[in-house]
């Protein structure tokens, strides 16, 4: 889904790095590791790097907590299956035989579709839990977003965050469909909003 041209050098190395890593210890490894692994003395170039690879969708993480990091992978690789139809409006026959898949990849890449996999139950009310992963399509004008859409955004010092976007007279709220979590009051320079959400998909 992902054209690593978009990423540097640096960026790239880090990338494939943590998924050798992952794939070898089945865990995500902290900033000392990474340090060890790129040959660095300071975490300030991981930190950076981390955050530039979350705003491009390579990964998903809680900013300063690097043990909440997780690959964000191509979760659409050989298509749907296409079962048959469903009635919208009288009944028909139910489907039994799959028909045909539904190639989802060259759509999802032109729309520069990316995924980020959910952390925490601040949006379990809005049937998002934990370990979903979110299909997120790209905000290429803040002004456009309508009130009530659920988007990814990044916050300063709280990495990204999947919420509720109300825009006020003069600050942007972003809230929580859990009534445990308090909303978010932000102005309108403070926030980058990445992407809408189009979709979520969970692993069974």
């Amino acid at each position: 889904m992902h054209e690593f041209g978009d990423l540097t050098q640096a960026q790239n190395e880090l990338f494939e790095w943590i998924k050798d890593y992952i794939q070898k210890f089945q865990h995500s490894p902290s900033i000392r590791q990474m340090m060890q692994g790129m040959g660095l003395k300071s975490p300030a170039p991981i930190q950076s790097r981390l955050k530039h690879l979350q705003e491009k969708g390579y990964l998903s993480w809680q900013e300063g907590k690097a043990r909440t990091l997780q690959l964000v992978e191509d979760i659409v690789q050989s298509g749907v299956p296409i079962l048959g139809s469903v009635a919208a409006g009288g009944l028909i026959e139910s489907f039994t035989d799959i028909n045909d898949k539904l190639d989802l990849a060259e759509t999802l890449q032109k729309k520069g579709i990316f995924a980020l996999s959910v952390n925490g139950d601040s949006m379990k009310d809005a049937y998002i839990a934990d370990g979903d992963m979110v299909l997120m399509e790209p905000i290429n004008d803040q002004n456009s977003i309508r009130n009530g859409t659920i988007v990814s955004a990044m916050v300063p010092g709280s990495g990204t965050t999947l919420k509720y976007f109300f825009r006020k007279n003069d600050h942007i709220l972003l809230e929580a469909a859990n009534e445990n979590y308090d909303p978010i009051k932000i102005g309108f320079d403070e926030v980058s909003i990445q992407g809408k959400l189009l979709a979520v998909w969970r692993k069974f």
